[in-house]
């Protein structure tokens, strides 16, 4: 859609950032720009929509959980704003090795929403404009400012796209299509304009969102309650663990059945999603109830979750079953499910357009390659999820500034995070479907837990300016704590006397034959640091705060140490690779005996490394090792040259 404006008028204020969109990827990059210093105007189509939840009422899951730790330990928002406002809180995949653990918490949709507006208002350097805006402004591929609907003009050194889903947004149910973001909320018309005339790249995506029903409705009868963790973890490593252990209110799990599945199938020509009306490519790991149905039409039934969306609605949310169905065959299916029998639909399940980039057209820092001073995340750069956006917009937010400063970005590896995974990803890999992070996504899981987030993450916060010199401190004096107890436990030993023995026939422990040490003890799978404490009389009290934590720190160390240390080597040999880097002019024409395709995806993606160039698809060990050749030539030759 075309804009012109009837006038245009300059707005005298000055501002360093202006962040485009205030959902979760502008509430964190609006924030990190803010408190490193920088005077930032955040603009939304609808200030009701600041940290909106859309879609499913919950932060975390599987790998998810991981991305909000490290949020957190870099000093962003997400994981604080979860803790205040948590109604059910479960650490997933305990059955399974610690790499794969996932923190998932159910929120108060609208509490959150409010928490994270209000923490935005109180930010002493954070504007906060509803409007929309419609041109970026740039000189010289230089980024100058924005243009709004109103016509006014906003100058400023960076700006921050974080549009969401609502660029040309698209809900579309059955026959009902309306050009409308989530919720019902305006959408975004003009932007993709002014971006097409910069020469970005754009792709059409498309989402969806389950129904919403009325609680009186459900029969929790026929279905399985799913409780919350006795002990709840919080998400943020600066919340004291006392404080989220609260009353939690129950989900529930119910099925679909083989009449939920007849009926779908003899409606799918009535689905936009198989007719062809809707043009967008979904998501392959969140797909619709259709879509399951047709791909998995072995499975007799399927899993459907009923969340609470907060304390104070009876809006519940139906977890398992998106749709864009028409809404006559919404409630059909639905009334098939056990406990949905009488269920009344309070908002129909939909389908959502959006338009957004090819993420390749970004560097690692997450500004364009070609437009200086633009950076760009979340949905906007093809992901899916609040967590994923949430992380694009805390490191998007912390390179605007730094570019500002005049100081190099942040770019973490896949070796140090699940969002250098997470970036690498986007920027090195075509992607034509919304990108959702996965753990088997990382190849260095076992080293990139969850509960260890701050210690790979919280030096580099505290480095860039967003954590506090007291958080800090806090951290180095758990890493001593548990430097100190695993290097005790090492040499306390242990011998074969009748409590020892008894200890170990109560957990099931093969008894011993002679004297061992601590260390050895712990490794066993049916023991802990924990459980044996009876039998270590030296053993050292914890500060209460730090017991749960350095417990398990001491725990995973100690048992899963051949691992780590065999993971450490994996890390060292892709070190290498990536510390090989390539000038940023590299003329790939002059290389020798590389092949034509890779030539053209090299050129077209501008590798920063030999780690970068390898994970191109088309780029294969045949041509890294002509690059390395050529690179060493080039070394060579500076080094005869000086």
């Amino acid at each position: 859609m075309k804009y012109s404006a009837n006038s245009v008028w300059v707005n005298k204020d000055k501002y360093d950032v202006v962040v485009i969109g205030a959902g979760h990827a502008g509430c964190e990059a609006a924030l990190a720009c803010a408190r490193l210093g920088h005077r930032t105007i955040v603009f939304t189509v609808s200030v009701d929509s600041i940290a909106l939840m859309p879609c499913n009422p919950n932060i975390g899951g599987s790998s998810k959980g991981h991305l909000v730790r490290e949020i957190d330990a870099l000093g962003g928002e997400m994981g604080k704003v979860i803790d205040r406002t948590f109604i059910q809180s479960k650490m997933l995949n305990k059955s399974k090795g610690p790499a794969v653990h996932s923190l998932r918490a159910q929120a108060d949709k609208a509490f959150y929403s409010r928490t994270m507006r209000q923490v935005m208002e109180d930010e002493k350097n954070l504007e906060i404009k509803q409007t929309e805006v419609v041109k970026i402004l740039a000189e010289d591929n230089r980024v100058t400012g924005v243009q709004t609907l109103s016509g006014a003009i906003y100058h400023c050194q960076v700006v921050i796209l974080c549009t969401g889903t609502y660029l040309n947004a698209r809900c579309i149910y059955g026959d009902v299509s309306t050009y409308t973001g989530p919720n019902g909320l305006q959408a975004a018309n003009y932007l993709t304009d002014s971006l097409k005339e910069l020469g970005i790249r754009m792709y059409r995506f498309k989402t969806g969102t389950p129904a919403r029903i009325d609680k009186k409705t459900v029969d929790f009868t026929k279905m399985e309650e799913q409780f919350g963790d006795e002990r709840v973890v919080p998400f943020s490593f600066s919340t004291d663990p006392e404080d989220v252990q609260i009353d939690q209110v129950s989900c529930w799990l119910t099925y679909t059945n083989e009449q939920t599945h007849d009926i779908i199938r003899k409606n799918l020509d009535r689905s936009p999603l198989f007719s062809g009306r809707i043009e967008g490519t979904g998501p392959r790991y969140c797909p619709s109830i259709e879509d399951k149905v047709v791909k998995f039409a072995d499975k007799n039934r399927h899993q459907v979750f009923i969340e609470p969306e907060g304390l104070e609605t009876n809006e519940m949310y139906i977890g398992g079953m998106s749709s864009s169905l028409p809404e006559d065959v919404q409630y059909e299916m639905y009334r098939t499910v056990p406990g949905l029998e009488k269920v009344r639909i309070v908002r129909n399940a939909y389908a959502i357009e959006y338009d957004c980039i090819d993420a390749r057209q970004l560097k690692a820092s997450l500004e364009f390659r070609s437009i200086e001073g633009l950076f760009s995340g979340g949905q906007f750069n093809g992901s899916s999820g609040y967590e994923e956006a949430a992380a694009q917009g805390l490191i998007a937010g912390i390179n605007a500034s730094r570019k500002i400063d005049n100081l190099p970005p942040v770019i973490l590896d896949r070796s140090e995070a699940y969002i250098g995974v997470l970036i690498d990803d986007l920027v090195m890999k075509e992607s034509h479907e919304p990108y959702r992070m996965m753990t088997s996504r990382a190849e260095y899981r076992l080293l990139l837990r969850q509960d260890n987030a701050d210690q790979r993450l919280s030096e580099r916060g505290y480095e860039i300016g967003l954590i506090s010199k007291e958080r800090y401190d806090r951290l180095k004096f758990k890493e001593r704590l548990i430097r100190e107890e695993i290097k005790r436990l090492e040499r306390v030993t242990v011998g074969t006397t009748e409590e020892v023995q008894k200890l170990l026939e109560k957990y099931g422990s093969t008894p011993l034959v002679s004297g061992t040490t601590m260390m050895e003890l712990i490794r066993r799978p049916e023991l802990s640091y924990e459980l044996l404490k009876c039998i270590d009389p030296k053993r050292p009290e914890l500060p209460a705060e730090f017991v749960y934590e350095v417990s398990e720190q001491i725990n995973i160390a100690i048992k899963y140490d051949g691992y780590i240390k065999r993971q450490k080597k994996q890390v060292e040999h892709f070190k290498k690779l990536e510390n090989k880097k390539i000038p940023e002019d590299m003329n790939y024409d002059q290389v020798k005996s590389l092949r034509i395709e890779a030539m053209q995806k090299l050129k077209e993606y501008r590798p920063a490394s030999i780690g970068q160039a390898s994970r191109i698809s088309g780029v294969s060990p045949a041509d890294i090792s002509v690059l390395l050749v050529y690179l060493e030539e080039i070394i060579r030759t500076n080094h005869r040259d000086e």
